[in-house]
């Protein structure tokens, strides 16, 4: 049976934010919040199933572009290894400052630093259009003349790593500090307090931000999220009101020299009163909701559910067809947005839950195909669409009531 073990980073990675929970309870350090680890985990949940499409894509490019257009010819040896990762460590390096500091790639990087807690589910909010702008900026690599299996590798390495510098629970490091980064070297760089703005870029090693001049010591505590916090959960919003922001400046813009400037300008170059005017129209802010137990309890089962939906899809991904692969997918999307607008307290997420409900279905009949099955489900659908109105307020009043 081939099996795609890429999946049980799920649970590698779920075990450690669990484990940082009960260690955080234990010292009673209050790092986490219901509704931010909630919208942390709903980012990264898709970022994981779309990554089975980013990274075999990447692994082609990669490839493609070290046998037609690679400078040197590097063969696998202990030099050229220890080579590639100052490499790729450089090269990250420039994407995470890039990511910060021209619009066009902190619109697909903002997401990573929306929350207002930071621990190991803030570590899991890599979205698939970062993932795009990663993988670009690697391209440099093949090139040189590092093969796409060197690459790929080192990758996995990179996307392991930054994770545990994602923690309020480890202190400084002794000598350590100088060399790699730490915890405390990234919980600086997640800051938004104005003295730590765009600092400490590096993925891994911290030396060059020392070299290029980024580098700055932890010394006050820091405080967590955007310069002006989004106050928000929806999936959606969260993934698009900065390009919608840009969208905005990019019209308001006069000249064709300030057009250029919206895209490859920096943050502060776009007016904060777009945000508020977009906020008006397409979001509500949630602000102390309180949240009921039976929400609670929906919210945290439909996350567990999604999880494992996630993790059996990529675990028998050689084994599922495109078209169930992209109902699947379809799911783990729908579910994010649904646990995100129950945060929000949004009546109109039963529609998206009779959907879920649709392609559940379609799925098992896919797998287990069965005459009295289909009868059955075709019945409940009957039954569904007949008292869809009963069923959305008693679904209403059972998640929202006191």
């Amino acid at each position: 049976m081939k099996l795609n073990y890429i999946a049980f980073a799920i649970p590698f990675f779920a075990s450690f934010m669990l484990l940082e929970y009960y260690i955080s309870k234990r010292k009673n350090r209050n790092v986490h919040h219901f509704n931010e680890s909630v919208a942390n985990l709903n980012v990264g949940i898709v970022e994981r199933i779309t990554d089975l499409l980013t990274t075999g894509t990447f692994y082609f490019i990669f490839s493609w572009l070290n046998a037609n257009f690679s400078i040197f010819s590097i063969e696998s040896s202990a030099t050229t290894w220890i080579l590639l990762f100052f490499a790729t460590d450089l090269v990250w390096y420039w994407y995470h400052r890039l990511g910060h500091t021209v619009n066009v790639f902190w619109a697909t990087h903002i997401v990573h630093h929306q929350s207002d807690d930071f621990n190991y589910t803030a570590a899991a909010r890599i979205t698939v259009f970062q993932a795009v702008a990663r993988g670009l900026f690697w391209c440099v690599l093949p090139i040189i003349g590092f093969k796409a299996e060197m690459i790929t590798v080192l990758l996995l390495i990179h996307g392991t790593y930054p994770f545990f510098t994602h923690t309020q629970l480890v202190g400084k490091l002794g000598w350590l500090e100088y060399i790699i980064v730490t915890p405390s070297h990234h919980r600086v760089h997640h800051s938004s307090n104005p003295e730590y703005l765009d600092k400490n870029y590096g993925d891994m090693l911290i030396i060059w931000d020392k070299f290029f001049g980024t580098y700055i010591e932890e010394t006050t505590e820091p405080q967590y999220g955007l310069t002006k916090s989004l106050e928000s959960y929806s999936f959606l919003w969260q993934h698009f009101h900065y390009v919608l922001e840009l969208t905005v400046a990019f019209r308001m813009a006069k000249t064709f020299r300030k057009k250029l400037n919206v895209i490859f300008g920096g943050p502060n170059d776009i007016d904060e009163r777009i945000r508020v005017l977009l906020e008006r129209k397409f979001s509500n802010k949630t602000v102390d909701i309180q949240y009921s137990k039976k929400l609670i309890n929906a919210i945290i089962s439909k996350t567990i559910i999604t999880m494992g939906v996630l993790f059996f899809t990529i675990l028998f991904s050689e084994y599922i067809t495109a078209s169930v692969m992209f109902l699947l997918a379809g799911f783990i999307v729908l579910s994010v947005i649904v646990t995100g607008a129950m945060l929000e307290q949004k009546k109109w997420i039963f529609h998206l839950e009779f959907l879920r409900i649709g392609i559940v279905s379609y799925v098992v009949l896919s797998f287990f195909p069965n005459l009295l099955l289909l009868s059955v489900i075709v019945l409940l659908g009957i039954v569904g669409v007949l008292f869809y109105q009963t069923i959305h307020s008693k679904y209403q009043d059972f998640l929202f009531s006191a």
